[in-house]
């Protein structure tokens, strides 16, 4: 039982941590990876409540892929029925089992895995069968559901993720071998190896995160040429062979890139690299760069500085959002060094654009800019 205990939590510990580390900042990989965590600890200390945050972040997770515009209200709703749950362990099922409902339309295999976690969490939280069946049933469902967060956010950035994946879990299932096993062997206490275990895992996976932060503070003048060496070479595995058959899928892309305008690590894993000479990943990704800012360039209509007729909205809406970096919906943008042009833009956005439109403006603008790019392969 503790040598199954140990595995399942390990394996829990890095999908929820290599989620994270993907991209803390987007909500459906932090829930998903907050739960895989809360289900790690809930291995070693198999109690209740601790099995409510897997489900309640669950829950989280699904409402951000089937009903993005919930969770705000989820996040209010959240710490009551934790606190909840101190006196009736089994209420964490009724949010996932409305939230899985609602995703049969859209997302349909994240509700059959969400009836399976359902099942075994409710089996475990009714006693209905031993800790020793229900624990690896929930950590299996969530292994899957993790894996298909995976996929899914792999899938919408352009990227490839078996390679990836698997290339963190073989360096994380070494270390944790390597480190775990002595306290094993050697008699330790079972905490002492759950925790070595974790430890061993979590500097592997957060080795750039925890290197980044060395860098700041040890030599801050080239902190940020390092994380950007750093990320490229993360980024080569996650690179797909780019398809220029498919015009949307090639204005998919096309889109992503530019949502990636000022970030050379995230460029080098775009399948777009392709269309650049052969060279070092930052190189290329710098080309590709200068090839979106012509191709942006050329959106622009002949004559004046800036405009705000029906011809300069696309040019406006990728060329001061992606390339000067204007948020005019962020208060981050409420910057000093923007020049009057920028300000003019900024205004514009504000007080005319709704953001809906704006997103609309470049969906439209990545279309042109992909036929552009296309014309291009086309004409060598």
């Amino acid at each position: 039982m503790f040598g199954l205990s140990l595995l399942v939590s390990g394996l829990a510990w890095w999908l929820g941590l290599y989620l994270l580390a993907r991209d803390p900042r987007k909500p459906v990989l932090w829930w998903a990876g907050t739960g895989m965590i809360g289900y790690a600890v809930a291995v070693v200390v198999p109690h209740p409540v601790l099995l409510g945050v897997p489900a309640l972040a669950w829950t989280g997770a699904i409402l951000v892929l089937a009903r993005p515009e919930w969770v705000r209200w989820w996040l209010v709703a959240v710490v009551p029925f934790l606190a909840a749950s101190f006196w009736l362990p089994w209420l964490v099922l009724l949010p996932l089992a409305a939230s899985t409902a609602l995703a049969i339309r859209k997302r349909a295999y994240f509700s059959l895995v969400g009836v399976m976690f359902g099942l075994s969490a409710a089996a475990f939280l009714l006693r209905l069968l031993p800790d020793a069946a229900t624990l690896p049933m929930i950590g299996l469902d969530l292994v899957v559901f993790g894996v298909l967060v995976a996929v899914t956010d792999a899938v919408e950035e352009g990227e490839a993720i078996r390679a990836d994946m698997l290339r963190s879990l073989v360096i994380a299932g070494f270390t944790a071998v390597l480190f775990g096993s002595q306290v094993v062997l050697f008699g330790g206490p079972e905490l002492l190896a759950f925790t070595t275990v974790a430890a061993a895992i979590a500097v592997q996976v957060l080795a750039n995160p925890l290197a980044s932060v060395v860098d700041r503070l040890a030599v801050p003048a080239v902190a940020a040429e390092r994380a950007s060496l750093r990320e490229a070479a993360e980024s080569l595995p996650k690179r797909l062979p780019l398809v220029t058959d498919d015009p949307a899928e090639f204005a998919r892309l096309t889109r992503k890139a530019l949502s990636h305008y000022g970030d050379l690590g995230k460029l080098v894993a775009s399948p777009l690299i392709a269309l650049t000479d052969e060279g070092p990943p930052l190189d290329r990704a710098a080309q590709l760069k200068s090839l979106l800012f012509a191709s942006i360039q050329r959106l622009k209509p002949a004559g004046g500085e800036f405009g705000t007729s029906d011809e300069w909205r696309y040019y406006n809406a990728v060329y001061f959002y992606y390339v000067k970096g204007i948020r005019p919906y962020s208060v981050r943008t409420k910057r000093e060094d923007l020049d009057p042009e920028d300000r003019r833009a900024l205004q514009w956005f504000v007080t005319q654009v709704p953001e809906r439109t704006l997103h609309n403006w470049q969906n439209a603008a990545a279309r042109l800019v992909a036929a552009d790019l296309m014309a291009g392969v086309g004409s060598v």
